[in-house]
């Protein structure tokens, strides 16, 4: 990303020409955050997962600080397992209301196999 420029008018001591000029302000550039990268170990140790078939997972996470129910579909990448972009992602009390209303879903699968 370019550094930003902004043009500030400064003013010339008596000893100088008399009136102003533009100068160039350059801000330095912000760096990028660098993000801690988690070893595929530490995934393993703290996540309870399990296999739903087709490289699709469940996991129990924390979030932000927050307890979730993920369930995602993995790609494989250098040999190794990372999260896609198609899944969901659950708080614990959505995961309780669907709990809740899942023999009427299932009663619904019932119907219409």
């Amino acid at each position: 990303m370019p550094p930003e420029k902004k043009k500030k008018k400064v003013s010339k001591s008596d000893s100088e020409s008399s009136g102003s000029e533009e100068i160039e302000d350059v801000k330095p550039a912000k760096e990028a955050k660098s993000t801690k990268k988690r070893s595929k170990d530490d995934d393993d140790d703290d996540e309870p997962s399990w296999h739903l078939g087709n490289k699709r997972f469940a996991k129990v996470r924390s979030f932000r600080g927050k307890l979730m129910i993920d369930i995602r579909e993995f790609y494989e990448d250098n040999g190794e397992m990372k999260p896609g972009k198609k899944g969901i992602c659950l708080q614990v009390a959505q995961w309780k209301k669907l709990c809740e209303i899942m023999p009427e879903i299932e009663d619904a699968v019932k119907e219409r196999a």
